[in-house]
């Protein structure tokens, strides 16, 4: 029997948040298969896709891979800092940058659907 859209995305939430580390697409199809054996990637991928419109989860565009959202950002901008090392990420509020980027995008007459900021580097941990 196939599970309702909004299951669906419940149990791949529950993946990522169950990890601390960012996931791939796959990496969390292959963990679902665990309990699912006939699950395929399309599924995964359109959960991932409306959690990700509803803000629910974050694509890091640069590594490819998924973290849960963990912060409330409406009308904000989530600043997502990548450790280069360990592959820690910690997310943070960007509002403050909000206003400029949305400068940015009239001046070049962009309409921007999302905003994400990512940084690599290293985390506290890892600078140690």
């Amino acid at each position: 029997m196939r599970k309702q859209a909004a299951v669906r995305q419940s149990d791949v939430l529950s993946v990522l948040n169950g990890h601390d580390k960012p996931m791939t697409a796959y990496a969390i199809l292959d963990e679902m298969k665990r309990d699912e054996p006939d699950l395929a990637a399309p599924t995964v991928y359109r959960a991932l896709s409306a959690l990700t419109d509803q803000g629910r989860a974050h694509k890091l565009e640069s590594i490819k891979s998924f973290v849960p959202c963990r912060c409330d950002h409406h009308a904000a901008v989530p600043v997502l800092a990548i450790c280069e090392d360990c592959g820690a990420v910690e997310e943070h509020d960007g509002t403050p940058l909000f206003a400029g980027l949305s400068a940015i995008s009239a001046r070049s007459k962009f309409t921007a659907t999302r905003h994400i900021v990512e940084m690599h580097g290293l985390c506290n941990g890892c600078t140690a």
